[in-house]
This record gives C-alpha cells, structure tokens and sequence, in this order.
C-alpha cells in the first residue's frame, strides 16, 4: 500500500471537511483532533515514545489555542470567560503530563474535553445556525 498516497487522501478528506463545515462542525472536528492526539500521545507515553508523545501533545496544545483564539469574549460574555479558563487549566494538564510522564492527567484532559464536547453537541440546532 501507497502509505504517502493514503496519508495524501487522508488530507484532502480533512480539508474538504472543514471547508464544508459550519463553524460548530469546525469545533466539533477540533476536539475530536484533540482527544485523538491526547489518546495518541498517552499511547506514545506507554510505549516510552519520548519525542512522539511531545509532538502530539503539542499539537493538541496548538489546537487548544486555535479554540481559544476563536471565542468572542463580547457576545460569550461569562461562559466564553470560562471557556478560556478551562482551555488554560488543560493545557497546563498536558503541559504537567508531557513534564512528568503522568498519564493521569491526559486522562483528566481529555475527560475534561469531552464534557464540552458534550454540552456542545447538546446546543439546539436552531442556536447553532446563528450569526
């Protein structure tokens, strides 16, 4: 099999997706892309991968930040304060866990991220579509 043929497929699957996306399905793709990355990276972790499991913590931090950089702290108001504070709380986690070796706090990461997944998911469809 063609892995760079296969990888190439794989990135135009990606972009095409976020290309047609609307901005809750872009977010809705970035944490899933970042709880895929901290699961990568506590496998990395477990099998001694040091410089693997730095790459994909790394990366998961830069599409923390790109969550963050999106919210509107203006019309978010209080929960988009939160928001920003809870993605500084699990980059610290990832940060502490990459130092350490602690796959504890991946764990607590990414359940932390689930839960906005979750109550992001659970946002009407009719509050989605508004500007």
């Amino acid at each position: 099999m063609n892995t760079a043929a296969l990888n190439q497929y794989k990135s135009v699957g990606v972009q095409t997706g976020m290309v047609d996306a609307t901005p809750h399905q872009m977010i809705t793709m970035l944490l899933d892309g970042t709880l895929d990355r901290i699961a990568a990276a506590r496998g990395a972790m477990e099998r001694q991968e040091v410089a693997r499991k730095g790459e994909l913590i790394g990366s998961a931090i830069a599409i923390i930040d790109s969550m963050r950089a999106s919210l509107d702290y203006n019309k978010g108001g209080e929960i988009a304060a939160n928001l920003g504070s809870l993605y500084d709380y699990i980059e610290s986690r990832l940060v502490a866990a990459n130092a350490g070796g602690d796959t504890g706090m991946l764990d607590e990461a990414s359940s932390l991220l689930r839960e906005i997944k979750t109550g992001w998911a659970s946002i009407p469809s009719d509050i989605r579509s508004q500007p």
